[in-house]
């Protein structure tokens, strides 16, 4: 399964088959399908990340997010203080 370049940190599954992946030197959140590894979505970070990215749902909408920090990757002089969010389509 091609997740853009080697990873440095863990993914995060969720109870509806996505896969999310952050901590690469690209910049790059991606999301894949559990069950074929297609790539399904991705998005452009400020800077790199190094971090697993976390999911809640929001007691009040019962919406789903994925929560990614993007700090800066290791190898990367790009960096930034940045907590970015996403919501899952319903």
């Amino acid at each position: 399964m091609p997740v853009g370049m080697p990873t440095i940190d863990g993914s995060l599954a969720t109870q509806g088959g996505l896969v999310f992946f952050a901590a690469t030197q690209d910049y790059y959140l991606r999301a894949f399908d559990s069950g074929n590894g297609q790539e399904l979505w991705k998005a452009r970070l400020p800077v790199g990340s190094q971090g697993t990215p976390i999911t809640y749902q929001s007691p009040k909408t019962g919406r789903q997010y994925v929560v990614i920090s993007a700090g800066g990757a290791r190898q990367s002089p790009d960096r930034g203080d940045y907590v970015i969010a996403y919501t899952l389509p319903r």
